[in-house]
């Protein structure tokens, strides 16, 4: 029973060390006005494989992303926010 308990936390272990670690990206975005853009970003970004957490903050016209980057590209989160009606760029660190 206790090389079964043994071997369960192994695979645990070793599962939770090969997960992806999450990484964080800041767009900036135009065009956000009202509540419901935010609404707008946050589902269309929950569509983009990865994507784990958005946070819209529309006095500082920034978007957050935190993402799987094995599974998506800041060029894509950038793509999908531009479609969804707010032109985005990366923002650099520093500025």
């Amino acid at each position: 029973m206790r090389n079964v308990i043994a071997g369960m936390v192994a695979t645990l272990w070793l599962g939770l060390a090969q997960a992806a670690t999450p990484t964080t990206a800041v767009l900036h975005a135009a065009n956000m006005t009202c509540p419901a853009c935010n609404v707008t970003i946050k589902k269309a970004l929950s569509r983009v494989p990865g994507v784990t957490s958005t946070k819209v903050d529309l006095k500082a016209e920034t978007i957050t992303v935190t993402y799987d980057a094995d599974r998506t590209t800041v060029p894509v989160l950038m793509h999908t926010v531009t479609d969804a009606g707010f032109p985005a760029t990366a923002q650099t660190h520093g500025g």
